[in-house]
């Protein structure tokens, strides 16, 4: 699942975070793709990829491992049966418990794609004068200046992001899938409705919590050059210098991603669900 969010989406994401860090290179989306394309290639869009697949395949691993154990967690303090079907507000619940567990996982993995994604335009800007182009480049730097803690820069705004975000991200999926169900069983469903139900549950996360997510990028790429504020101190500078347009930069591609890319996600997380589900039962 977190493979195919991150092939199909790696391209809008970068955009997402050139655009929230660096909000005034940049006119839009278009002008993002033509500068990135005419600065270093098709290669540029994919900057951050081996990163982005480890954090992507880590967090839902563990987001949807822990998933299930909220589940149970949610039916005991509902008081209800084991094998009772949870309402979509209490899978959402669930949902939302679950990203707490899957942010320590993917704090210090997205620290690292988005210093490599926004790194053409920390030395354009002056921030910095040398940068690394290789993910092991990058970590080396974070161990040698900031230890193994500067792999959680940005862990409380991630966190800030997660929790919230996933109740609407499993919100959104559970009752559109009700949706489409008409009231047959969710597992009947085919491909289309799970990819439209997965990219509305991406759709309502990232609405939800992209001022968050802005201010995060922002915090885990500008550390390069220095010692950051924590997260209210970096929102209320963008805020007071900038405006509040500035914590929506790169809203455009980042809804884009978040409908195909988690559409790719859940359709790939439910069939290769089904499949291990049918392996198991055949032994």
């Amino acid at each position: 699942g977190g493979t195919a969010c991150v092939v199909t989406g790696q391209p809008f994401d970068t955009a997402k975070v050139k655009m929230q860090t660096f909000p005034n290179m940049y006119k839009g989306l278009v002008d993002c793709f033509v500068k990135t394309y005419k600065q270093v290639g098709l290669r540029g869009f994919y900057k951050g990829t081996t990163p982005a697949l480890v954090a992507n395949i880590a967090e839902n691993s563990v987001l949807f491992m822990c998933y299930g154990f909220c589940q149970q967690i949610v039916r005991r303090i509902v008081g209800v049966d084991r094998k009772t079907k949870l309402s979509d507000l209490q899978n959402a619940a669930a949902g939302s418990f679950a990203s707490a567990f899957a942010t320590l996982v993917l704090c210090p993995t997205e620290l690292v794609k988005c210093r490599l994604q926004a790194m053409h335009e920390m030395q354009v800007s002056g921030k910095i004068i040398q940068g690394h182009n290789t993910v092991w480049s990058v970590v080396k730097g974070v161990i040698q200046k900031d230890g193994p803690l500067g792999f959680y820069r940005g862990l409380s705004s991630t966190l800030l992001r997660e929790v919230p975000g996933y109740f609407f991200f499993f919100g959104g999926y559970e009752l559109s899938r009700t949706f489409f169900a008409s009231g047959r069983s969710k597992d009947e469903l085919g491909p289309i409705p799970l990819l439209l139900s997965g990219g509305f549950g991406g759709s309502c996360l990232w609405i939800a919590v992209y001022p968050v997510d802005c201010v995060k990028s922002r915090i885990q790429v500008l550390s390069m050059a220095g010692k950051q504020a924590g997260f209210m101190g970096t929102f209320a500078t963008v805020v007071r210098t900038e405006g509040v347009s500035a914590l929506y930069s790169g809203l455009t591609p980042t809804m884009i991603r978040a409908f195909v890319a988690n559409g790719a996600l859940f359709l790939a997380y439910e069939y290769s669900r089904k499949l291990m589900m049918k392996q198991i039962d055949s032994y």
